[in-house]
């Protein structure tokens, strides 16, 4: 059986969606979207035993007892407990050396949203066997706006099921981001990827020799404990932190890419957790882009998120504002500002 192997990235603290997301139970974790939190979302759209295998997720140690207490039993997902954060180039090969060679891993991030889950499986499928011919296959996100939050990739030439990849672009400005919109040929780059293992590991070693070096030292030096298995520490650190888009896909001459049209969103701040509550199936906002969760009182406003965990929150005249009471904490921002919240004291100090 072709089975795909699901590997769940779990990094990040989410500071962005302060003071909801903190240290203790950063976003992944938390039910955002829907009743599920992301990271069991993201388990459950790569749960069909008839396409896809057992998961393996990597995450520090500090949140493996919340990614075990959210494992839904009989999963058989293992856990690698990274020693520390190295970004996820790095992540990625710990988990492909836990792989048999000829095994095809579909990366996932823990903490984005994807609202059509059938688009997700026809895309996965595709990116798999692009995969097994030897390809390294980003997902490709239909742009539907003018976005200079994201990285974009350039649609080369086309393949069975794909494309090849013309170039990766930095995050544009918005004139530039508008002029891409207007072209076509230009997706958001969703930091999603499928490997064949043996295809990944030779370009890894071949464009990062000595980040490779390291990994299989950590892993051949490592210790499994039941469930979960702990690389050694003293390689992993010598390690030198770097994305896979920098250390691998940008230097390949096998990147490809599969265009997914999903609902698909990062979840990145505020703004963007606003915007895919809106589009919640059975209608997330009322009449006048208005959504609240917990206790609120809105008058006269447009496009105003409220979220409180107790007390009332009343909001009147206003467009375009988010309010949250969590835990003691209060943030009030526009939607323009969520991006900036992760630099406030309270986020950098949760």
């Amino acid at each position: 059986m072709n089975q795909i192997t699901p590997v769940i990235l779990c990094g990040g603290s989410g500071t962005r969606l302060w003071p909801l997301s903190r240290k203790a139970k950063p976003k992944p974790f938390l039910p955002l979207v829907g009743t599920d939190s992301l990271f069991e979302a993201t388990l459950a759209r790569a749960s069909d035993p008839g396409l896809f295998a057992a998961p393996i997720v990597v995450a520090g140690a500090a949140h493996v007892g919340l990614i075990e207490s959210q494992l839904p039993a009989g999963s058989g997902a293992s856990v690698i407990v990274e020693p520390e954060g190295k970004n996820t180039a790095a992540a990625i090969a710990l988990a492909a050396l836990r792989l048999p060679a000829d095994a095809v891993m579909l990366v996932c991030p823990s903490d984005h949203h994807i609202a059509d889950q059938a688009a997700f499986a026809d895309a996965a499928v595709r990116a798999a066997a692009l995969a097994r011919d030897g390809w390294l296959v980003s997902f490709g996100i239909a742009a539907t706006r003018p976005e200079t939050g994201y990285g974009y990739i350039k649609r080369g030439k086309a393949l069975d099921g794909g494309y090849r990849i013309e170039r990766f672009v930095e995050k544009p400005d918005r004139a530039t981001a508008e002029a891409w919109l207007a072209e076509g040929g230009y997706c958001w780059n969703g930091g999603i990827f499928a490997f064949r293992v043996g295809t990944f590991l030779e370009e890894l070693a071949r464009l990062r020799p000595a980040m490779a070096e390291a990994v299989g030292q950590a892993i051949a030096a490592g210790r499994s404990d039941g469930g979960r298995f702990h690389p050694d520490a003293a390689a992993f650190a010598r390690i030198v932190s770097e994305s896979v888009d920098y250390a691998v896909m940008e230097g390949t001459g096998h990147a490809a890419m599969v265009e997914a049209d999903m609902g698909w969103s990062d979840i990145g701040n505020w703004e963007a957790l606003r915007d895919a509550r809106a589009g919640e199936a059975g209608g997330g906002a009322d009449d006048a882009g208005n959504i609240a969760k917990g206790e609120a009182d809105l008058l006269d406003c447009r496009n105003v998120m409220v979220q409180s965990d107790g007390p009332r929150v009343s909001v009147v005249g206003l467009d375009d504002v988010i309010v949250v009471v969590d835990g003691g904490e209060v943030l009030v921002t526009s939607a323009r500002g969520a991006a900036q919240v992760g630099k406030l004291k309270g986020a950098s100090n949760q």
